[in-house]
């Protein structure tokens, strides 16, 4: 059975790319067969590529993180059009940092600051942020983050996760059985880490500054409600291409 044959009978829709893509990075025969078979067993094929294309970038990801997912384009575009000249730029929840990353390559002389819980999504997250400068820092939301950034940040984005703990069980195997829980979990209904995010801003937030969070379209109301609770002025966007959706709250 041909590459393609063991992929598309693995029910991968893409069969033909992602061939082309493990056949491109494998080093041996014997690598590609390993390779195949771990797609074949359902492990994400950025994982097992060791990248992910995100906004013209190779985002260097391990097993065990969150894959960027093409929909978060959204929330980088918006945030460029909000961005000033040297923007304070806090990717919160950063994952492999592919949010902040994306951000510094598009504007020149940005000061980028990441944070996130899981120590492998920090290994990665160094990785990528590296050649903006960016500072990568371990912890629970603010907490690690130095004292000298509070009211500072110009533009705080935040893929936090938004699935509603019971909705988990009925996601995509790629995502269910080999990212981690808490990528995922947003809490009973899938805004708890939003809310969390949202108590804090002000404070870290300049003058004019804004809050950026992607979520879905219905959690949507309630993460709009928890930026007007704590004295931000939201908005939501919707991209219906991308599948996507964000709400930018706006520093009153």
């Amino acid at each position: 059975m041909t590459i393609i044959a063991r992929l598309r009978a693995a029910g991968c829709v893409f069969a033909e790319d992602e061939a082309r893509l493990l056949t491109a990075e494998a080093r041996t025969p014997a690598d590609l067969d390993t390779m195949v078979r771990r797609r074949v067993d359902g492990e994400p094929l950025e994982v097992i590529l060791g990248w992910a294309e995100f906004h013209g970038l190779r985002i260097t990801v391990e097993p065990g993180v969150f894959v960027p997912r093409q929909r978060s384009e959204l929330l980088v575009r918006h945030a460029l059009t909000l961005a000033g000249p040297r923007a304070v730029v806090l990717d919160l929840c950063c994952g492999t940092g592919a949010l902040g990353a994306a951000i510094a390559r598009e504007l020149p002389g940005t000061r980028l600051y990441a944070a996130d819980i899981e120590p492998a999504a920090v290994r990665c997250a160094r990785i990528n942020v590296a050649e903006a400068g960016g500072e990568v820092f371990e912890g629970d939301l603010y907490t690690p983050l130095p004292t000298s950034l509070r009211g500072r940040v110009d533009l705080l984005v935040v893929n936090a996760p938004y699935v509603p703990t019971d909705a988990i069980a009925m996601m995509p195997p790629e995502a269910r059985d080999h990212e981690p829980r808490v990528a995922l979990d947003g809490g009973h209904d899938g805004v708890d880490v939003h809310r969390r995010v949202a108590a804090e801003a002000t404070q870290w937030l300049a003058p004019g500054g804004h809050l950026l969070i992607e979520t879905g379209e219905t959690q949507s109301a309630s993460t709009a409600e928890a930026m007007t609770h704590n004295g931000l002025r939201p908005e939501v966007i919707t991209d219906d291409d991308l599948y996507a959706t964000i709400v930018v709250g706006a520093r009153r």
